[in-house]
């Protein structure tokens, strides 16, 4: 996938931004390594949300806010810095069930070593059967020249879907696409969506992994009727199976799953769907829990009175997954994941807030709650603002940055798609840094973060990553492999500070840019991202090559 091109990052660069001071802002890398201490400390149990450590991450979050001067935004009419998002835990009750059956053979599958199910968001009780249909990767989208549901029946059906998108699409679609799959099911009819992982999907986070990382309770925000807010309500079933009992399924349709996952591996491969005459029931049975945990909201205020309804707005989520690890060690101290993305956050907003020169922009700052459940806290944000009047123009994303070298590339997830693009590109140039194309395409990592809630509500958002150039490609994985979401993610990696700070720099000019920019940033004519979110908004020409 193409992030930013080399012909783009030079476009980048080239184009007229708002110049920023020309002083270099230098930023302490002790301030950063305070933040990241207390955070990921084992007293925070991890920081889950609703939890007694969340709160407290929440309220030492908050009084570096009130230390800086920075206006509560939470809760304005109360002067609190809290917005307080109202959620749903669903736990499961005992083993769910998943039963296959149909052409002389039935499977029961009720072990996660074969497959994996969560809690209902819907149903305490619940009993879904329907037949099965495999529609390829389960993309229907005619016009980006993947058509899986091309002469298929799936209204009432359970969908079976390979995980991710063709081998060759550019990777934010791509992400985006995968991230939209039970609605696209919905959409046609569908009742349940049951995946299988490729053999990429498989290589890079065997099922053995995927087990590890499942069987926690899920949760989501209530509106204002006490119902959950489900982006695919009609969705009722849904589980991911091992490929090898998937396998036994297939085996009696018309192509076998070896032969369909060898297809999805090759370039451009899109295998064909097809029914596969067989029946599935999901039994499960799940209890709720009501509960809040708030996004911690501020504000610094513009300078120009003409634009003070046009915010620009710091995201990084102040949650982790708590204390459920195996082993002597539980917690799950989230030090880089995301201790170090509020970390930053926290020294830019700092740095703005007592700059000789106030930004011309007001600029919002939040620590979001509840990222790790599915961009919870971002998602209650963004659907009810806290700007009154005003509107968010653009979003600045603080997630994850690998600080355990010096890194000397960023990339910026989301700069190819507005004139948000040509700031970043200076501003990396102003810290000495280099922009690069997205390393691990396969990630789906666009979709991945807080930044998307906004993106889908038709905001230009970007998100910077730590880059692949000289350690970092080394480094990057290793964190992946061995630290993500476990508990050794804290305070005993050899994290190098300097890099902490040298991260804060870099996003200090990209937000600062914005803000004082002359116009308001615009997506491409050619994004999808705009046309699909933002289709009346005026567009930018394409940037040329």
């Amino acid at each position: 996938m193409r992030l930013v091109a080399p012909f783009l990052a030079l476009s980048l660069l080239a184009a007229p931004v708002a110049v920023v001071a020309a002083e270099q802002i230098r930023f302490d890398p002790e301030a950063v390594r305070a933040h990241v201490t207390f955070l990921a400390d084992d007293t925070l149990d991890g920081r889950g949300s609703g939890t007694k450590g969340y709160t407290i991450a929440a309220n030492y979050v908050a009084a570096q806010f009130r230390a800086m001067g920075a206006v509560p935004m939470g809760d304005p009419a109360k002067g609190s810095y809290f917005q307080q998002v109202p959620l749903r835990e669903a736990k499961l009750v005992g083993q769910p069930v998943l039963t296959i059956s149909g052409k002389g053979k039935t499977i029961r599958l009720d072990s996660r070593e074969k497959v994996l199910i969560g809690p209902s968001a819907q149903d305490a009780q619940q009993r879904v059967e329907a037949p099965l249909v495999f529609v390829g990767f389960g993309i229907d989208r005619p016009d980006l020249g993947v058509d899986d549901y091309r002469q298929l029946d799936v209204k009432g059906k359970i969908v079976v879907v390979l995980s991710g998108y063709p081998k060759g699409m550019n990777s934010e679609v791509g992400a985006h696409l995968n991230a939209e799959k039970a609605r696209m099911a919905m959409k046609r009819g569908a009742i349940g969506i049951i995946t299988v992982p490729t053999l990429q999907d498989t290589s890079r986070r065997p099922w053995a992994r995927r087990m590890e990382m499942s069987g926690e309770p899920r949760s989501n925000w209530l509106q204002a009727d006490g119902t959950p807010f489900l982006r695919a309500p009609a969705i009722r079933a849904d589980a991911a199976l091992n490929p090898d009992a998937a396998a036994q399924i297939f085996g009696t349709g018309k192509q076998s799953l070896a032969a369909i996952l060898a297809e999805a591996d090759k370039m451009g491969g899109k295998p064909r769907g097809f029914a596969l005459g067989m029946t599935a029931t999901l039994e499960r049975q799940t209890e709720y829990r009501a509960y809040s945990s708030p996004n911690v909201v501020a504000m610094i205020p513009g300078s120009d009175p003409s634009v003070a309804g046009e915010y620009v707005l710091m995201t990084a989520h102040l949650d982790h997954i708590g204390d459920h690890a195996k082993g002597d060690d539980k917690i799950n101290n989230g030090a880089m994941d995301n201790a170090a993305g509020v970390a930053t956050m926290i020294e830019v907003a700092k740095a703005l807030a007592k700059d000789g020169k106030r930004p011309r922009r007001p600029i919002l700052f939040a620590a979001v709650t509840n990222e790790e459940g599915g961009l919870i806290g971002s998602e209650y944000l963004a659907l009810n603002p806290v700007t009154g009047k005003g509107k968010v123009v653009a979003v600045v994303n603080f997630d994850m940055p690998i600080l355990t070298y010096r890194f000397t590339d960023v990339v910026a997830f989301g700069a190819e798609n507005s004139t948000l693009g040509p700031v970043v590109g200076k501003a990396a140039a102003q810290a000495g840094i280099q922009l690069s194309p997205d390393p691990l395409p396969e990630e789906g990592l666009f979709t991945r973060s807080d930044h998307y809630r906004f993106v889908q509500q038709g905001i230009p958002s970007v998100f910077l990553m730590t880059g692949h150039a000289g350690p970092g490609k080394e480094a990057f994985n290793h964190f992946l492999a061995t630290h993500y979401h476990r508990p050794s993610d804290d305070l005993n990696l050899p994290f190098d500070w300097a890099a902490g700070a040298k991260f804060a720099e870099v996003n200090y000019y990209i937000v600062r840019a914005i803000a004082d920019e002359a116009e308001l940033p615009r997506w491409y004519e050619r994004s999808l991202f705009g046309r699909e979110f933002a289709p009346n908004a005026p567009k930018a020409p394409n940037p040329k090559p």
